[in-house]
């Protein structure tokens, strides 16, 4: 037994185990034995992971347990790459689920032996998902997960009505996802010899033009739904806010991942790379989603839905990497693909650690005051100090600044994209796009997250809860601290896992290693260009730190005294004089407004003595989104008028209930003596 075996099996033996501790443990013990289980388990696929990413391989078959294709897994480079991410937050979750679940002074938690049994099979489910190696396998767990993950969501709907719609949402989402990854697979498995994947892969190399496009095509809609790609993220913004925060975390740092999995798999894998119109394709709605996801952040104030649309702004730029790797070796430049591929999978190592760290801060917030609205929080880092910290490391992070974990992976994308430029006119036009598209995202990006961590925890208190804010319990702050680590190690000294990464994606596309890489810097193989992620950041601290000494130095001898700042008369600051959130991206809308098209409304309170003396006034703006109000509620409503025609239909009379199947015999009859 080599190590990705021993890892894997210790990771499914210990999940099973904890999923029993979590039925039948009593309520006291129950969120440790889960918490530290997950953990463990977590470990035991992020071993596995790195030892697959390595060069160990690792296979088992039971052809007996399902029908017609038995269960098949296999590890590769591939899969050991998403199932190691997937391992990496199962470790910080499960710490920090302990304190997190637990019940607070309110009698509030989610200890119960349903969430509590869920959890451990839903981190599973998920590290199976990247090692099934067959159509029938991966169909199971793909919807062991979906069914996991959807149980996990609705776990607070008697607290909260919108959890009830999130589950909706989710549930119908990501089941017609599944359906369309089915039509998908099966048309595919109907031209192999078996449902393997080892089939798939010969198979793939004699289908039809018109059989592929179908397959691929089918499989990326199911897996871009999965992953939050728009138009299909309408799922995303709701369950991830409403669910469970160490929930949210494991879906949007792990889950989504799987969805940009299956793209790779399929596309690179078993289809052996297409053409190159499926990659504009896939690097069009990439580019798309990024830059959609990054303005509903940055105009929204809900915590956790914030957090919900970076995340699809964030796969989307893993997707821009993987369309413009397949782009790349479709046109024969396999070192620009192994470059993108290198960029998209860092990417998607660097989004898992920051989102994790998010996630959780955010949690810790709802934790301490109840509330996720930024214009209702503010003063949290006098309370809170720990969580403070740990939500700037995130936001640094993911706002793609030095020294912040996707600088380093958008950096090799950009450079990916600038180095590239295929023959063909389409491929002309949509590169300078899509390098146009990642530059506004990191932009917008940066104002998204000052906002988030200014208003929201550096300002004045805005509401009681948030000037009584109190820190977190220990284990989820240490959940919170892996994380942070994970983030600081991936900013700071990239190279320690970019050799690998590098190996993996070179593996994919069929290239070789597409970075060179030392001991502290990174360049790229056959183009000009190198950075040093950890001299960039001394170089920084340096440069503040003579800053702040050269000021010192200039100030006035004088002694320091205290005095109050100038007022202009007015009195002292309060919070109602500072910006909020809505106020902060007021011109982020006003530039943008054709896209979000922001609903205003505007209410004055006028004194009951005199109509011309003002008592209040109430600003109240909402952002819809456009795609769905164009694509879903179109949708909804033809659904629900055929309801209502079927309610028509059925009022409750056996008269017409017997008619209706009289007359459905007649039809058959005669088109049987019509078509014979």
């Amino acid at each position: 037994m080599n190590t990705v075996q021993a890892g894997l099996l210790a990771a499914v033996v210990v999940g099973t185990l904890s999923a029993l501790g979590g039925l039948l443990l009593p309520r006291p013990a129950r969120s440790t034995v889960v918490g530290v289980g997950i953990a463990v388990s977590g470990v035991g696929a992020l071993v596995a992971g790195v030892a697959a990413m390595a060069g160990q391989v690792a296979s088992f078959a039971a052809p007996d347990v399902l029908p017609l294709s038995g269960v098949v897994f296999a590890v590769d480079p591939l899969g050991g790459a998403f199932l190691a991410v997937t391992g990496g937050v199962a470790v910080a979750t499960g710490i920090y689920g302990i304190g997190y679940c637990r019940r607070d002074r309110h009698g509030h938690g989610l200890d119960g032996r349903l969430v509590q049994t869920m959890l451990p099979l839903f981190v599973a489910t998920m590290m199976l998902v990247p090692v099934a190696a067959g159509v029938g396998t991966f169909l199971l767990c793909w919807e062991l997960m979906a069914l996991t993950s959807l149980l996990l969501v609705v776990a607070e709907h008697r607290r909260r009505p919108a959890v009830a719609s999130a589950g909706r949402w989710y549930a119908v989402m990501t089941h017609l996802g599944l359906v369309v990854i089915l039509i998908g697979l099966l048309v595919f498995s109907a031209h192999a010899t078996d449902g393997s994947f080892a089939a798939l892969r010969i198979a793939g190399q004699h289908l039809s033009p018109a059989v592929a496009d179908l397959v691929f095509l089918a499989t990326l809609i199911g897996f871009s739904s999965k992953a939050g790609i728009v138009p299909l993220h309408a799922w995303l913004p709701r369950a991830h806010p409403e669910a469970p925060s160490n929930v949210s975390a494991l879906m949007s740092a792990a889950m989504v991942n799987l969805g940009v999995y299956g793209i790779v798999r399929v596309g690179f894998d078993l289809l052996g790379g297409g053409v190159a119109w499926w990659w504009l394709l896939v690097l069009t709605l990439g580019a798309v989603s990024a830059v959609y996801g990054i303005l509903q952040a940055a105009i929204g104030t809900d915590l956790k839905r914030l957090l919900g649309h970076s995340t699809t702004e964030n796969m989307g730029l893993v997707l821009v990497g993987v369309g413009a790797a397949g782009l790349f070796a479709s046109s024969g430049d396999l070192t620009l693909a192994g470059l993108a591929m290198a960029a998209a999978l860092l990417h998607i190592v660097n989004h898992a650690a920051f989102k994790t760290l998010l996630f959780q801060s955010a949690g810790s917030v709802v934790h301490a005051t109840g509330r996720r609205d930024l214009d209702d929080l503010g003063g949290l880092h006098t309370g809170m100090p720990r969580t403070t910290t740990a939500f700037g490391i995130g936001a640094l992070s993911a706002s793609a600044l030095p020294p912040g974990a996707a600088f380093v992976s958008e950096w090799l994308l950009l450079q990916a994209l600038i180095h590239g430029l295929p023959a063909g006119v389409s491929a002309t036009i949509v590169m300078p796009l899509a390098v146009a598209a990642v530059a506004l995202t990191a932009g917008l990006a940066v104002a998204t997250f000052v906002k988030a961590f200014g208003v929201g925890f550096l300002a004045r208190s805005r509401s009681p809860e948030a000037a009584g804010a109190h820190e977190s319990p220990p284990s989820m702050l240490a959940g919170m601290g892996l994380a942070a680590a994970a983030c600081i190690g991936l900013a700071l000294l990239p190279t320690l896992v970019l050799p690998t990464i590098g190996a993996v994606a070179g593996g994919v596309v069929g290239s070789g290693d597409p970075v060179t890489v030392t001991a502290t810097s990174i360049r790229l193989t056959d183009f000009a260009g190198s950075l040093s992620p950890l001299l960039l950041t001394v170089a920084l601290v340096v440069g503040l730190v003579a800053t702040l000494a050269a000021a010192r130095a200039l100030a006035t001898r004088r002694a320091a005294r205290e005095a109050r700042l100038w007022d202009c008369g007015a009195g002292p600051l309060s919070a109602r004089m500072e910006y909020t959130a809505t106020s902060f991206a007021e011109p982020l809308q006003r530039v943008f407004d054709d896209v979000v098209q922001a609903e205003q409304d505007v209410d004055v309170t006028h004194h009951q003595e005199s109509r011309y003396l003002v008592e209040a006034i109430e600003y109240h703006r909402r952002v819809p989104d456009r795609i769905e109000r164009r694509l879903y509620e179109p949708v909804l409503a033809v659904m629900a008028a055929w309801g209502r025609a079927g309610r028509r239909l059925a009022p409750g009379s056996v008269h017409r209930y017997l008619g209706y199947g009289f007359y459905s015999l007649c039809a058959l009859l005669i088109l049987l003596v019509v078509t014979r």
